[in-house]
C-alpha cells in the first residue's frame, strides 16, 4: 500500500514532508512486526539490541558506556536495560580490571540460547526487504546515510 492509503492522505505539502511521513510510518511498521517476534519471549527491542551486542563481543566484557555507544536507540537507559537482562540471567556482570569504577557485562548461555531461538524471526523479519534488490538497498542506505550526515554539518 500508499503513504497515502496507510494514513488516508491525499496531499501532501511537498515531496520532503511525504518522505518524512512516510520513514516514520515505515519505521514504526518496522518496530511493530519486530516486536511481534519478541513478544513472546519477554523481551523489548531495546533489550535484544543488548544481547545482539553481547554477543558480537564473542564472550569479551564490554562496559555499559560502550554498549551505550552501540546502541540503536541512543535515548535507552543503557543501565536500565542491564539491570532486566541481570534479573532474567541473560547477561551477568563482572569486574573491569581496568577501571574498578566500570562495570563490564557478557552474555550467558541463557542469552545465547535466547538469540538462537529469535534469530529465525529475525531472518524472517529482515527477508521482508528481498522485495527489493541488493543495489536498491545499498542507494536506500546511502540516502539514509546521507540524511543522517547532513544533520551532523548543521
Amino acid at each position: 500500500m500508499s503513504i497515502e492509503t496507510d494514513i488516508k492522505q491525499k496531499k501532501f505539502r511537498s515531496p520532503f514532508q511525504k518522505l518524512a511521513l512516510n520513514l516514520v510510518y515505515t519505521t514504526k511498521w518496522l518496530e511493530y512486526k519486530q516486536l511481534e517476534s519478541f513478544k513472546e519471549h519477554d523481551i523489548t527491542p531495546q533489550q535484544y539490541n543488548v544481547l545482539r551486542i553481547l554477543r558480537g563481543q564473542q564472550g569479551n566484557p564490554i562496559k555499559v558506556s560502550d554498549i551505550t555507544e552501540r546502541m540503536l536507540d541512543k535515548s535507552s537507559n543503557t543501565s536500565r536495560l542491564v539491570d532486566k537482562l541481570l534479573a532474567k540471567n541473560l547477561a551477568k556482570r563482572t569486574s573491569c580490571e581496568s577501571d574498578r569504577r566500570a562495570v563490564d557485562v557478557v552474555i550467558t548461555e541463557e542469552g545465547l540460547e535466547l538469540l538462537k531461538v529469535l534469530d529465525p524471526f529475525i531472518e524472517d523479519w529482515e527477508n521482508r526487504f528481498n522485495i527489493i534488490s541488493e543495489e536498491e538497498a545499498e542507494q536506500i542506505s546511502a540516502l539514509l546515510d546521507k540524511l543522517r550526515e547532513n544533520e551532523n554539518q548543521a
